[in-house]
């Protein structure tokens, strides 16, 4: 089986999770991507995550995955550690994987500070665990939306599915070449960093979407703040080159690993004014919904297509893989 842990193992883990520390603002908790830590005046924000999948630009999403999720609660990505494991002494992989780390944390201005390299024979491919920290002023959590604020998507679904597909799966889809270049183009636009540093400034939460695409990051909001996002599928931007790609191969482009996008909720009377401060970088944003209170917490979710989802959802490209 490949992908998270379901939510009933997953809360057996964040059950143990140390010692008790007066200065951890946030901690580990369903659908936050990140930790925040109380460092005299400002918070230091960190978060992990690891890659194995992606084989063409393993190192790049590896640095900019993990950045997201520290830009998407608040903070500035500052330094990164590595953990680089590779299933055999392959000098050619090596390189290519350190290149592209060096050039994706050069880009966010992020220096790569430590970690640790190895062979491990068991494994099949080469798996990178990231761990990204920055700092804050303030933490803006994933379980902070409110009913009456609107939801809000940068750039457009599966933005990183997009790319990965035109890559590790080029040889299986029947699309011109021209349409599969443009779509490799789309691992440029993975970083948040942009729009995060716009849209800390209204939004009650961001979300950094990845496996599971938008739909998994969206239940994710949804659920830690105990609401019901009402979304329309029709408002939701899918690039050209998203929905060929996605109807070549059968998957869903909002079920697909979603980086790329920024997820957030904004009170509905600054909604304008963030799409016009988007706008003004040059940065594609839609409004795509609304969040609606719900009784009970067991009902929060996302309404999407006339179903209420609840439960995480399983990446679709997983099955392409396995």
């Amino acid at each position: 089986m490949i992908g998270k842990l379901d939510p009933e193992v997953l809360a057996r883990v964040l059950s143990r999770t140390g010692a008790h520390d007066d200065s951890v603002v946030m901690g580990p908790q369903y659908g936050e991507d990140a930790a925040a830590m109380r460092v005299g005046d400002q918070l230091l924000v960190a978060s992990s995550d690891p890659l194995s999948l992606a084989k063409e630009r393993l190192g790049t999403l590896a640095v900019h995955v993990a950045c997201n999720d520290v830009a998407a609660s608040g903070a500035d990505p500052r330094w990164l550690t590595n953990v680089l494991f590779l299933p055999d002494d392959d000098e050619e992989t090596l390189d290519a994987l350190t290149t592209q780390m060096d050039d994706a944390a050069r880009e966010s201005g992020v220096a790569i500070v430590g970690g640790h390299s190895e062979y491990t024979p068991a494994l099949e491919r080469p798996m990178v665990s990231m761990t990204a920290m920055g700092l804050a002023d303030e933490f803006v959590p994933t379980g902070g939306a409110e009913p009456g604020d609107r939801v809000v998507l940068t750039k457009g679904a599966g933005v990183e599915g997009t790319a990965v597909l035109a890559t590790d799966f080029r040889d299986d889809i029947d699309l011109p070449d021209d349409l599969l270049a443009r779509a490799e183009t789309f691992f440029d636009d993975i970083s948040v960093l942009p729009e995060s540093r716009v849209l800390r400034e209204s939004a009650t939460a961001m979300h950094d979407p990845t496996e599971g695409g938008l739909v998994n990051g969206m239940v994710e909001l949804a659920t830690a703040s105990g609401v019901r996002l009402d979304i329309d599928r029709r408002a939701v931007p899918v690039r050209e080159e998203t929905a060929a790609i996605c109807d070549a191969m059968g998957v869903d482009p909002l079920r697909i690993f979603g980086s790329g996008a920024l997820l957030a909720t904004v009170p509905e009377g600054e909604l304008d004014g963030v799409l016009d401060a988007l706008d003004a970088e040059d940065i594609r944003a839609s409004e795509i919904g609304a969040v609606e209170d719900v009784s009970d917490a067991e009902e929060a979710g996302v309404e999407l297509d006339g179903e209420l989802i609840r439960d995480a959802v399983r990446d679709d490209l997983y099955d392409l893989w396995e």
